[in-house]
């Protein structure tokens, strides 16, 4: 017998508030809301939900977050994409699809298939040419703030757009890589993907749907031909830090004036400041429960929606903002008093979105879903080790590909966090390339490597022939527990690795029908894409990666609602 339950009927009676709505089911869910914050381990819940000597005296400092566990499935051991970068393991939330499948690997990639952009990308991807139906160079993919038209501008450039909103108008397609196979066309991120999205399997089905985020490429969550979003939020947060007339965080600070003037150079380089830029977010997402879209205008509650957090992840990592130090205090996950401001922080803008769910009469036909796109690591700030003078690429050199080069002094950078994703200009050259890290693998941390079998098995083997796949990396190496390849003394933490401080997210499905649970088996998030749909009375194999990897439903959802 499952160890939960939905009320009955009659106790999820849906108010008149939310029968106007779209309801693609006959069930009681009418709506899914997904909330992801950057960094979230299920370890910070864990410690934020029960308390932990040394914090708050020793009383739980999450109080919102705990209330929904109350009413919850609080999966624990839920692990995130590998890589766990942000850019596939939003994928992984929205497709039920692994980088095998999606293409996603990183933000910033590689493709052999594709050509350089027609102009220079703020990131610095250098221009190249295109032949359209030609033999593809090659080039590394930005999908960062580089496609941006300026990614200075909070609306990311965008002509004519309000402060803070540019969306889809903020892309730049002159600085898009092109496909020359469809005559060197910019490939938007939405076509980047090469799965479908759960936006796009509820637009189809007539339900209206929203997401933001932190910058105008995560328009990629729409889909294929970028029409799975009704309403779209992607004001740009490496943009340079301005007042926000009007905006108050959910502890009530004015963003009015800049709160952290001596650090404006992005929004997550200060504490104080990027929690004006998540504020952004939370008030799209009031909006859009009151049946607004994002900035006021009338439209539908959406069916999906959501959005993701950036504090957590600057508590955690950032060593900036008012001279702080961010991260904890030891290897209990202990957070130090900057970090413990943002988990409160996040704590309390939840609460606003529940009041409002409450207030507009939805909270019982919503299913509220919070996890991450990713964990944060070294928790044990004792193990943290920067050395970006000796990584894999540093030591490869010539024989990566050059906008991957760290020879290449003004290019993009190689694709390095705490964890190095390399392509090589020769894939044959593969084992050599082994021997020559392994030989120096105290120089590096190494880690693991995985190449040939061990890459292949989780992912394509990489190449451009019959059968190989263009987008897969040579190798990806993991370092030793703690080592990051970044430099410098702003960075406390990284992600990107495949390691339990990088993975190991908070992931907690809360309804007030639903009894407490907590499930100890090992789960992933790419089982949420198809528990969306689920849910919400659609298929779950309307999905490309969930028919393609078989990718299944949380355990413990009921099988009716």
């Amino acid at each position: 017998m499952l160890g939960l339950m939905f009320a009955s009927p009659l106790s999820l009676a849906v108010p008149a508030a939310a029968q106007s709505t779209d309801a693609l089911a006959s069930g009681e869910i009418k709506h899914v809301l997904l909330l992801s914050i950057d960094g979230m381990h299920a370890v910070d819940f864990y410690n934020c939900a029960n308390g932990v000597e040394g914090v708050n005296g020793g009383e739980p400092y999450c109080p919102n977050l705990a209330g929904l566990r109350q009413h919850g499935i609080n999966y624990v051991a839920a692990v995130s994409s590998k890589p766990s970068d942000s850019f596939p393991g939003l994928t992984a939330l929205i497709s039920g699809a692994t980088p095998k499948t999606s293409g996603i690997y990183y933000d910033v990639a590689y493709d052999r298939s594709l050509d350089p952009p027609a102009v220079t990308t703020n990131s610095g991807l250098a221009a190249g040419p295109c032949t359209p139906y030609g033999v593809p160079a090659g080039t590394t993919t930005d999908n960062t703030q580089g496609i941006d038209y300026d990614a200075s501008r909070l609306n990311g450039g965008a002509p004519g757009a309000k402060l803070t909103d540019g969306g889809f108008a903020s892309i730049d397609p002159k600085k898009l890589v092109r496909d020359p196979a469809a005559g060197c066309a910019p490939v938007y991120p939405y076509n980047f993907i090469r799965v479908n999205t759960i936006f796009g399997v509820v637009h189809a089905a007539g339900g209206y749907t929203a997401w933001s985020d932190k910058r105008p490429s995560y328009a990629f969550v729409a889909g294929p031909g970028g029409k799975g979003l009704d309403d779209f939020f992607g004001p740009e947060v490496a943009s340079t830090v301005v007042p926000l007339p009007g905006v108050t965080t959910s502890e009530g600070a004015s963003c009015a004036t800049v709160r952290d003037p001596a650090n404006t150079s992005s929004w997550i380089s200060s504490y104080d400041n990027v929690q004006c830029f998540d504020a952004l977010h939370v008030n799209a997402v009031l909006n859009q429960i009151a049946g607004k879209t994002h900035d006021g205008a009338k439209a539908k509650v959406p069916a999906i929606f959501g959005t993701n957090f950036q504090s957590v992840f600057v508590g955690q990592a950032v060593n900036a903002g008012n001279a702080g130090t961010g991260g904890y205090l030891n290897a209990a996950a202990v957070p130090g008093d900057e970090l413990l401001k943002e988990i409160e922080f996040v704590d309390a803008s939840i609460g606003d979105i529940v009041h409002a769910l409450k207030e507009h009469g939805i909270y019982e036909s919503t299913l509220l879903i919070v996890t991450a796109k990713h964990g944060e690591a070294p928790t044990d700030p004792q193990r943290f080790v920067e050395d970006l003078a000796n990584s894999p690429a540093t030591l490869l050199g010539t024989a990566l590909p050059y906008p991957e080069s760290p020879l290449n002094p003004t290019g993009i950078g190689s694709t390095e966090d705490d964890v190095s994703v390399l392509w090589l200009k020769d894939s044959e050259q593969t084992p050599s390339a082994v021997e020559l890290l392994e030989k120096n693998a105290s120089l590096i941390g190494l880690g693991q490597i995985f190449y040939g079998p061990t890459l292949a098995l989780n992912y394509n083997v990489p190449g451009t022939g019959p059968g190989q796949d263009p987008r897969s990396p040579d190798m990806i190496v993991t370092p030793n527990y703690g080592v990051t390849y970044v430099s410098g003394p702003s960075v406390s933490e990284d992600h990107g690795g495949f390691g339990h401080d990088d993975t190991n997210v908070l992931l907690l499905l809360a309804n007030p029908a639903l009894k407490q649970s907590m499930v100890s088996i090992d789960v992933s998030t790419t089982q949420v894409a198809p528990t969306i749909l689920k849910v919400l009375g659609l298929d779950p194999q309307k999905l490309d990666g969930v028919r393609l990897e078989g990718t299944t439903v949380l355990p413990r959802i009921p099988t009716t609602f």
